[in-house]
C-alpha cells in the first residue's frame, strides 16, 4: 500500500478579527483537503507537547512518530545532514541565520527579508574568512538558512530562535550558558554575533540590498545547538521505504536519519513562489517506487512569520489547488492512504511559533469518514480521533 502525507508548515492559525473571528483556513478556499476530511478521518494532533521548544524540528519529529524527548539534538545536526556535512563525535552543529536588526537592535526580519542563496553565499565566504578558522565552519544553506559548526563546544546552551522575537532587542536574547561549564562556549558565539555587525554593515551585499530598497543582513544569528542523534530509520520501525520532498533543509535532514530518500525539485524555494506543482509530480512519481511519501511546503510557515494575513490565505489556497488537486488526481482509484496536516501553528497576529494542537485528516481505504466536512482547526476538532499525542498520527497513516 501507498502512503502520503503532505504537510503545510505553519499552516494553522488563531482567530483573526479582521476574518470575523475565523481563522486562515477556515477562510480559505480549500475544497481538496477538504475532500480529505470528508471521505477520512480527523482530530487535533498535539505535535510540540508542554516544555518542548515550540520548533519545526520538534514538531515534525512528532509527525514521524519520533519522540523529540529521546532524539532532539537541535536544528543544526539535522540542516548538516541535508546539506551533507558529516558532524563528528567531538563537534556541535547550529543554525545559522542571517537576519536584519533595525537602527537600534532590534530585530526587524528573521529571514533579511528573504535574503538570496547566491547572495547568502557572497556572506558566508566573508564570514569563514573573517571570523572563522580552525574547528570553527561556516557552510552556506539556501536563502537565510545556514550552518555553523564548531569543534570542541559545549551544547548546553540558552538560544532564542529569531522567528519568535520580531522587534525586541537583540543583545539582551544573545545565548546564555544553561550550566557554568558552557560559559566559554556563549561568550564565544556571542564574540562571533557581535563580530559579523561591523563586518556586514558595508558588505558589498548589503550595499546592493541598501540601493534596491531591501532589508540587509545586518548580523548573523546562531541558535539550536546539538550532537549527532540516533534515530531509528522508517525501514527498522515499520518495514516501508520512503522519500522526503522539501525545499527545507531541516526536513531533508530529518529524512537522512529516518532512511528515506531525500528528491530535491527544481523551483522549490521554500517561499510562497515555490513549485508546487513540481512537488506534486515528484511524489507521485516517488510512489512508483517507494511506499511512502512526506511532502512538506514552507510557505504558509513564511506567511504566518512575515504577519502577512492575505499571503497566508493564498498559500493554503495555493497548496490546495496546485498540489494537494494534483496528488489527489494522480492517486485516484489507487487505494492509497492521504494525510494532511500542519506541523504546528504559525499566527500571523503573534508571527511565532506556538504549541497548540492542530487540525489532521487521514483517508484510508476500508475507513468508514467521521461526520468531518471541512479541514480546519474547528472542524476536525469533532473528528473521530479526537485530540492525539505521540506516535498515534504515524500509526494510524500506516495502520499500526
Amino acid at each position: 500500500m501507498k502512503h502520503i502525507i503532505i504537510l503545510g508548515d505553519g499552516m494553522a492559525d488563531y482567530p483573526v478579527a479582521r476574518l470575523g473571528g475565523k481563522t486562515p483556513l477556515q477562510v480559505a478556499r480549500h475544497p481538496h483537503m477538504d475532500r480529505i476530511a470528508r471521505e477520512g478521518r480527523c482530530g487535533l494532533f498535539k505535535t510540540i507537547e508542554d516544555g518542548m521548544p515550540s520548533g519545526s524540528e520538534a514538531a515534525n519529529l512528532a509527525v514521524l512518530g519520533y519522540d523529540p524527548r529521546e532524539v532532539l539534538q537541535g536544528r543544526g545536526v539535522l540542516e548538516a545532514a541535508s546539506m551533507g556535512v558529516d558532524i563528528r563525535d567531538d563537534e556541535m552543529a547550529m543554525r545559522c541565520n542571517l537576519i536584519s536588526l533595525f537602527d537600534d537592535g532590534r530585530i526587524k526580519s528573521h529571514s533579511a527579508g528573504h535574503i538570496s542563496s547566491a547572495e547568502s553565499d557572497e556572506i558566508l565566504k566573508t564570514l569563514q574568512k573573517e571570523i572563522g578558522g580552525d574547528g570553527l565552519r561556516f557552510y552556506t544553506g539556501v536563502s537565510y538558512r545556514h550552518l555553523f559548526v564548531g569543534k570542541g563546544l559545549d551544547p548546553r546552551l540558552e538560544c532564542a530562535p529569531p522567528h519568535d522575537h520580531p522587534n525586541e532587542p537583540a543583545e539582551p536574547l544573545l545565548i546564555k550558558p544553561k550550566v557554568p561549564e558552557a560559559k566559554p562556549t556563549a561568550d564565544l558565539l556571542n564574540d562571533l554575533t557581535r563580530r559579523s555587525w561591523p563586518l556586514l554593515k558595508n558588505h558589498p551585499v548589503n550595499q546592493r540590498r541598501r540601493a534596491a530598497g531591501k532589508d540587509m543582513a545586518s548580523s548573523i544569528w546562531l541558535w539550536s545547538p546539538g550532537k549527532r542523534p540516533k534515530m531509528w530509520t522508517f525501514q527498522e520501525r515499520f518495514h516501508v521505504t520512503g522519500a522526503v520532498i522539501s525545499a527545507v533543509d531541516l526536513i531533508r535532514g530529518l529524512g537522512v536519519y529516518a532512511g528515506l530518500d531525500i528528491i530535491k525539485v527544481p523551483g522549490a524555494t521554500g517561499f510562497h513562489d515555490t513549485n508546487y506543482e513540481g512537488k506534486a509530480d515528484a511524489a507521485l512519481d516517488a510512489l512508483k517506487r517507494v511506499d511512502f511519501v512526506y511532502l512538506h511546503v514552507e510557505a504558509p510557515d513564511e506567511a504566518g512569520h512575515d504577519g502577512n494575513l492575505e499571503l497566508k490565505i493564498k498559500t493554503i489556497e495555493d497548496l490546495d489547488a496546485r498540489l494537494v488537486s494534483r496528488i489527489l488526481a494522480g492517486l485516484e482509484n489507487t487505494g492509497a492512504v492521504v494525510a494532511v496536516l500542519p506541523d504546528h501553528p504559525t499566527p500571523v497576529e503573534k508571527r511565532i511559533h506556538v504549541r497548540d494542537a492542530v487540525p489532521f485528516a487521514i483517508r484510508a481505504p476500508g475507513q468508514a469518514p467521521d461526520k468531518v466536512e471541512r479541514y480546519d482547526e474547528v472542524s476536525c476538532a469533532g473528528g473521530n480521533f479526537g485530540t492525539i499525542h505521540g506516535d498515534t498520527f504515524i500509526r494510524a497513516v500506516f495502520g499500526k
